[in-house]
């Protein structure tokens, strides 16, 4: 066998299925990920209460987050922190495995750490984001009428 055979396969088979044929349409040539993945954690609630300060929990984060098993690689890796008057977001490059979670898990931690855990909880508002919000306390009125 020759070195050249199966690249002039591959070539072939490659043709193939970028061709309009019927036959071959289930076969698609994908792409790599253009995007990257961005997300948002909105603490609006807090913040306007005066609860929360959304650049000390920036620092937080930047000085927390993990890439590659080790802390202080934000810049090498291409993630970005940007900050809103209520909302921080999170853009990392489509090539570095991001995880929501890991966001998650830092927010509760810094809610321990200025003692608002047992007042605030981090929901998922949708797939790429995260809010703070305060707990709901529905049996107060109850003890109040009797």
């Amino acid at each position: 066998m020759s070195v050249r055979g199966p690249f002039i396969l591959l070539h072939a088979y490659t043709r193939r299925i970028q061709s309009d044929s019927p036959h071959y349409s289930h076969l698609q040539v994908k792409g790599k990920k253009t995007g990257g993945s961005k997300f948002v954690i909105d603490c609006s609630a807090p913040v306007e209460d005066k609860v929360l300060d959304v650049a000390q929990f920036e620092k937080y984060l930047h000085d927390r987050i993990k890439i590659n098993n080790k802390t202080g690689q934000l810049a090498q890796a291409g993630v970005v922190i940007t900050r809103d008057r209520t909302k921080l977001t999170v853009a990392a490059p489509a090539d570095l495995a991001f995880s929501k979670r890991q966001l998650k898990y830092l927010s509760k931690r810094y809610l321990k750490k200025l003692q608002l855990k047992n007042f605030l909880r981090v929901v998922a508002a949708s797939k790429n984001s995260y809010e703070m919000r305060y707990y709901s306390i529905a049996g107060g009125d109850a003890e109040e009428e009797e």
